[in-house]
């Protein structure tokens, strides 16, 4: 603008120079409304991808080809069920982004008696469930008890209150756990806290889809759940660390991976999540425009389940496994005649580490078994081994079982990770050389989930992630952990039962003394290794990808060198910022335009701008000028 001093009155010199600036100023107007669009619409070319600095185009749509068993936090027990159900619900603790130490979660500090049996925890005055309502220690207290006296409700946490004898709220902001002995892990680490207002009068709470408008702690809540097609979860704006940036995570159904890249590709998701890509896909996504890729650290490991006599929580028979995989020495036979270096190197083409036991190295105070226990590959003992057990070979090369039968074992596999027949085709023409035809089969998530929890198998292939603290996994080994004829009830990983693991566990869930405490898990996890009931493959790194041209921000677990997908938590999503986004979570217009405009463009803007605002200043000098000239 062209301003006149304080006290003064323009001349009619001034204003004809004012018009002649204004006439300069229309005309840079238009040029440079005629030459952003153009710009813009260059730079739309070569980024056909959506601004996420658009407020209404703020949801981040994540890729999934994974079944949800349920998104009832008692009862969900497929990762892509728990994965969810960690958005929405906080424990009293959570693991830290930084490195998966303990952290504040419901709870703001807890405290522990000099005998580790009372545990007392803080609930911060004016925190709010989604809805608005307060969160208290009675919602903390119902949570515990409800599970403690409904067995039905103990499918997916159950363990976790093993020791746990008494839960009281002596005022709303107080919780008090009595263990029935002094624990090493925190006991409030792990469990989902729901809200008693919603859950109280529920009158089936097990069988409860919790799929629609929910109610939660966490950053996000689920709004709906379309089988097969979608998960659409809101931002949670009362969160108590504050408002997500994004305004909400949609899970888009693809039929398979493939299509996850393609879609990745062409703009239509967000994110794949780790564990989905397998290493060709992952390496076709390097270097591609506007897509980043993580390779992280992994918590889960792949392994070989081998069914070695599953029976209920009353010691009935359950399911239907071939009876000659109750002899430990057919098992182990089976896991030498694997080859698992082979399928690291060929199949998972070395992103990762080779197995061991079930503790990935992520965790390293308990990863890794004594060398002299480990079971090698060697094809040689596993025949000998089978000869001498009283398993000899028909003329066909297949040997029978004791009752003449020839032994054939049926391998299951998911349909929607294509890593499990990949692997397949290594391992049946291993087992056949000892003498074991194998029949693959693939089914869904929810089948594959259904049919190992009732016993309906041989051999299949599974995986767990991993906590920090081992003691959740080590408990779902324990001969408590056995399910009922049903599949309600407790959670086993491989229905399989010792009593030298039991005794280890328990040592090492009252242990306090974090080094013995090392010693003794590792110990328990190398019982389950030597009883070759699940063979542990690899410890994949957790491929993923994302549209980095769209969102940005992502925290990692852990921060040095881990995943963004696949915490330990919420942090990953919880983090994610749009591109052209302030850091508050508010949009920012200029961001915005700078984030669709390529660098040489603004640049170029601005060196124009400069140009002609130097021409205005040259022209109304030379204005002024000659008006002065001629009135003097």
């Amino acid at each position: 603008m062209f301003f006149t001093p304080s006290g003064t009155t323009p001349s009619q010199t001034e204003f004809g120079a004012r018009r002649g600036y204004r006439r300069v100023a229309t005309a840079i107007a238009l040029a440079a409304a005629l030459t952003v669009p153009t710009l813009a619409a260059s730079s739309a070319q070569a980024t056909p991808i959506r601004s996420a600095a658009d407020p209404a185009d703020t949801v981040l749509k994540v890729a999934t080809s994974a079944d949800i068993d349920t998104l009832n936090p008692f009862t969900a027990i497929l990762a892509s069920s728990t994965g969810i159900m960690a958005l929405q619900y906080e424990s009293l603790t959570a693991y830290s982004a930084k490195d998966n130490s303990i952290v504040p979660g419901i709870a703001s500090k807890w405290s522990t008696s000099k005998d580790g049996k009372t545990w007392t925890f803080t609930i911060p005055k004016g925190r709010v469930w989604s809805d608005g309502k307060p969160q208290t220690a009675d919602d903390v207290a119902w949570t515990f008890d409800a599970i403690k006296k409904d067995p039905q409700l103990q499918q997916a946490n159950g363990g976790l209150l093993e020791s746990v004898k008494d839960v009281t709220a002596p005022d709303k902001q107080t919780v008090v756990l009595t263990l029935a002995a002094a624990q090493a892990s925190n006991p409030g680490a792990e469990l989902p806290i729901v809200p008693e207002h919603i859950w109280k009068d529920i009158k089936d709470p097990a069988n409860f889809a919790n799929d629609k408008n929910s109610v939660g702690s966490g950053p996000f809540t689920i709004s709906s759940y379309s089988e097969g097609q979608s998960v659409v979860l809101k931002a949670n704006k009362r969160f108590w660390r504050g408002a997500p940036k994004i305004s909400g995570i949609t899970y888009v159904y693809y039929k398979n991976t493939d299509a996850q890249v393609q879609a990745l590709k062409t703009g239509e998701v967000d994110i794949i999540p780790a564990n989905n890509l397998v290493a060709a896909q992952y390496n076709s996504l390097k270097g591609q425009t506007g897509i980043t890729v993580n390779p992280g650290v992994g918590r889960r490991y792949t392994s070989l389940n081998m069914n070695s006599g599953a029976i209920d929580s009353t010691g009935a028979p359950l399911g239907d496994g071939n009876p000659v995989l109750k002899d430990v020495r057919v098992r182990t036979a089976i896991q030498e005649a694997i080859d698992n270096k082979t399928l690291f190197s060929k199949v998972l083409q070395g992103l990762g580490v080779q197995g061991q036991t079930e503790e990935p190295p992520v965790y390293p105070e308990y990863f890794g078994i004594d060398k002299k226990d480990m079971i090698p590959f060697d094809p040689k003992a596993a025949n000998a081994q089978l000869d001498k057990a009283g398993y000899p070979k028909g003329a066909d090369g297949i040997r029978t079982d004791k009752s003449g039968k020839p032994i054939s074992l049926r391998l299951l596999g998911r349909s929607t990770d294509p890593t499990h027949a990949q692997m397949a085709e290594y391992i049946k023409p291993w087992l056949k050389d000892i003498g074991i035809d194998v029949t693959l089969t693939l089914e869904s998530s929810n089948q594959v989930n259904d049919d190992s929890t009732l016993g309906k198998y041989d051999m299949y292939f599974t995986g767990f992630g991993i906590g920090p603290d081992p003691d959740f996994q080590l408990s779902i080994n324990t001969c408590k952990s056995r399910p009922n004829a049903d599949g309600s009830g407790a959670l086993s990983e491989s229905n399989w039962c010792s009593p030298e693991f039991d005794k280890l566990y328990k040592a090492q869930h009252t242990e306090l003394d974090p080094d013995k405490r090392a010693a003794l898990v590792k110990q328990a996890f190398g019982v389950i290794y030597k009883a070759a009931v699940n063979d542990v493959i690899w410890y994949a790194s957790p491929l993923e990808a994302y549209r980095s041209d769209r969102f940005t921000g992502f925290d990692k677990q852990p921060a040095k060198n881990g995943v963004i997908t696949s915490q330990n938590g919420y942090w990953g999503y919880y983090s994610a910022t749009p591109v052209g986004t302030k850091s508050s979570g508010s949009t920012d217009a200029s961001a915005a335009t700078s984030a669709a405009f390529p660098a040489w463009a603004t640049v170029l803007i601005v060196v124009v701008i400069v140009l002609i605002l130097g021409l205005i200043v040259l022209l109304v000098v030379r204005r002024r000028r000659v008006t002065s000239d001629d009135r003097e």
